[in-house]
């Protein structure tokens, strides 16, 4: 079973392409789980509306304090083998799921694929996200330079049990995730794009920040990782 966690705040503009094209991709039995951070809108309205017609659908409301937080709210739901991270405003390309659920197949625990980045009419910007990030595995590069973004990555319940629950306070989410997949798994990095990354200006990650921020956030995510890692077995 498969399991896509969809963290929504103010998505309405384009979460329904989004589910859209993940449906077709999910067997019967996979489901998607939408944690929508600001309910009562629009993006409640339009996943509700979806829901009625594709029982895969689930909504739930956040908790309204932030990314990771709805992150951790969708994943607690989360009731697949398999877990798809999932944006509100990208567009899953034909094949990722059967692409990707053959890395796990071939042993993997954790899978970073690449991407397209494109405007917001989805006309392509970048060819290759890895490029531009120097995508690659190993810990400690993931430390210093960040390749996880989580909009491209999935893993197994066996690293869900790992990484759940995620520290309030780190920056984000994905790097997390895929600093313990380097520790307790078998990260597969598929070198193809599987997605279109809409970049619109108003995503909700993917922001600048400044040199000050990113070794304040390093130190606690080296701190928290370290707990993480010694303490639970």
């Amino acid at each position: 079973m498969i399991s896509v966690a969809l963290a929504a705040y103010n998505g309405e503009k384009y979460i329904e392409q989004q589910i859209l094209s993940i449906l077709p991709q999910l067997s019967h039995n996979d489901e998607i789980i939408v944690s929508d951070d600001k309910p009562g809108g629009q993006t409640e309205h339009i996943v509700r509306r979806l829901m009625a017609d594709d029982p895969r659908i689930t909504y739930v409301e956040g908790r309204g304090k932030g990314v990771v937080a709805n992150f951790t709210n969708a994943l607690r739901y989360c009731k697949g083998d398999y877990i798809f991270l999932c944006d509100q405003d990208d567009v899953w390309l034909d094949g990722k799921v059967k692409r990707v659920m053959q890395a796990f197949e071939n042993g993997a625990d954790l899978v970073l694929h690449n991407a397209y980045i494109t405007d917001e009419n989805l006309n392509i910007t970048d060819y290759s996200f890895f490029a531009g990030r120097g995508s690659k595995k190993g810990f400690f590069h993931n430390i210093i330079k960040n390749s996880y973004m989580g909009c491209c990555m999935a893993f197994n319940r066996k690293l869900l049990k790992r990484i759940m629950p995620i520290p309030r306070y780190i920056p984000m989410h994905d790097q997390w995730i895929g600093l313990l997949g380097e520790v307790y798994g078998k990260v597969e990095l598929i070198d193809v794009p599987l997605i279109y990354y809409r970049i619109h200006g108003n995503n909700v990650t993917g922001g600048e920040t400044t040199l000050r921020q990113k070794l304040r956030w390093r130190r606690y995510l080296i701190k928290r990782l370290a707990g993480r890692i010694l303490f639970k077995k």
